[in-house]
């Protein structure tokens, strides 16, 4: 049984075939999903229920990206974030963290966005979808400040060096791997998933980006996560199917969740 650990399936790319997407993933032995929310659009909230009709398998992570840090007043997050989670029944605070690259909030007001949100996990004994990109110290300072040594999660989409790997798994977070995985320049992205402890590595798409090859380009779905899976198995010397069992088996235990047939 397959699950893809980060997808947008609520978002407006999905809108017009969501249906035909989620048979496309089943067909593809994906039976589970951690669908990411975004806290600050309502719009995305409001479509859960239909999100959930086409597949009941999903779970949910909600929060505010870093991208949307600036929509909010920091002392509005956590009430904010807190409302989203009962009304979905999140399993996760995510997507949320630091992005230096883009910079569309301020970065202090990113920071303080995100240090409330681990904050408000680690008092609900949820994990944290992590999003970094080009901020690895700030995100490691803020996860260790704000989260006390409590903090836990996932930094999804993982692209960063062996350090920030060998850092996150100090603190006991996992690493996920996307798309980009498959890329023919990727290979120390291929290394660190290679060296990652057995039970520290998950499998996404980030649907509806980063469509793995050869399917690079165009939307994504969570029926190609299979590809991450297999490049994953190959660098770490595994079957497809032992590769299967163990992506699952972290996923359910880091995010609570069972399977149809678990």
């Amino acid at each position: 049984m397959l699950i893809d650990t980060h997808c947008h399936i609520a978002g407006d790319e999905f809108v017009d075939d969501l249906s035909a997407v989620v048979a496309r993933a089943r067909e593809a032995g994906v039976q589970q999903a951690i669908c990411i929310l975004d806290a600050t659009a309502r719009v995305e909230l409001e479509r859960v229920p239909g999100v959930r009709t086409a597949w009941p398998g999903v779970a949910f992570a909600v929060g505010v990206h870093p991208h949307h840090a600036g929509k909010v007043s920091v002392d509005e997050v956590e009430a904010l974030v807190g409302a989203a989670l009962e009304e979905t029944g999140a399993v996760a605070v995510g997507e949320i963290g630091l992005d230096y690259h883009y910079d569309f909030s301020p970065r202090a007001q990113q920071q303080a966005v995100f240090g409330r949100q681990i904050s408000l996990a680690v008092a609900r004994d949820l994990p944290v979808v992590i999003h970094t990109r080009e901020a690895d110290a700030d995100t490691l300072e803020v996860i260790d400040t704000a989260g006390g040594g409590r903090a836990r999660g996932v930094f999804h989409c993982f692209t960063g060096d062996q350090a920030l790997a060998e850092a996150a798994v100090a603190r006991g977070f996992h690493l996920s791997f996307s798309g980009i995985a498959t890329f023919p320049r990727a290979e120390s992205i291929r290394e660190v998933a290679a060296w990652v402890p057995a039970d520290r590595w998950l499998v996404e798409t980030d649907s509806p980006y980063l469509s793995p090859a050869p399917q690079r380009g165009g939307r994504n779905e969570p029926g190609r996560v299979g590809r991450v899976l297999d490049t994953v198995a190959r660098v770490r010397g595994m079957s497809l199917d032992e590769a299967a069992e163990q992506a699952y088996t972290n996923a359910a235990a880091l995010f609570g969740i069972s399977g149809p047939n678990r």
